[in-house]
């Protein structure tokens, strides 16, 4: 009996402990999740795996980014940005449908812009949250394959992340959001999102197990 009042009385400690810092992870995690809606991403789903199917990926991209570079690059606004891949959205099709021509294959292309899920990636130096994302999205064939990825807004897209061009990355990202946000999303720094997750699961399993506890005692 008496272990289990001291694992009681711990319990109870870790929820209140738990309780104050919530609402600071909160907070943080808040930021990062209203940056989202500031983003626009650029998806290229390959038909497959293989190794001819990623290859055909990759030369669409180059194909999309060097026809809208000129135009995108310069988007000073997310509405702005939005407009034009709205406008573009037949002539992306048209380009990637060309560029699959040009390699003698036969695969159906859609391109569409709305909102789409994806987990935590990194992109250069920055940790982008799983969630919710705009995205200017093109799939190839069944779509079967891994993706490509890039951000169309800031247009992160025209930068060499390949290249570790991560100084200009944070300047784009300067241009739509705060430092704070940013700091938030430096892949050095401990994802506020994923600590939040964390304290919920210990939450749960303390009032479970705080349960169980109490349920023996009636």
């Amino acid at each position: 009996m008496k272990y289990k009042k001291t694992i009681l009385s711990l319990a109870l400690l870790i929820i209140t402990i738990i309780y104050i810092i919530h609402p600071y992870i909160a907070e943080r995690g808040a930021h990062v999740d209203g940056f989202k809606d500031q983003i626009i991403r650029f998806h290229i789903k390959a038909n497959s795996d293989k190794e001819e199917d990623q290859a055909l990926k990759l030369k669409i991209r180059d194909e999309i980014l060097k026809d809208t570079k000129s135009r995108f690059g310069n988007s000073k606004s997310l509405d702005e940005t939005r407009k034009l891949v709205e406008k573009n959205l037949n002539n992306i099709k048209l380009i990637a449908e060309k560029t699959i021509e040009d390699e003698g294959k036969d695969f159906p292309v859609e391109v569409s812009l709305g909102i789409k899920n994806f987990p935590t990636r990194k992109y250069g130096n920055i940790m982008f949250p799983a969630g919710e994302y705009e995205t200017l999205e093109v799939i190839i064939g069944e779509g079967k394959g891994k993706n490509w990825w890039c951000v169309m807004f800031p247009p992160l897209c025209f930068i060499d992340i390949n290249h570790s061009d991560a100084i200009k990355v944070e300047e784009e990202l300067e241009e739509v959001l705060t430092e704070e946000e940013i700091d938030l999303l430096l892949a050095d720094k401990e994802p506020p999102i994923i600590l939040k997750s964390k304290i919920k699961e210990v939450l749960e399993k303390t009032k479970t197990y705080l349960a169980d506890i109490l349920a023996e005692k009636e």
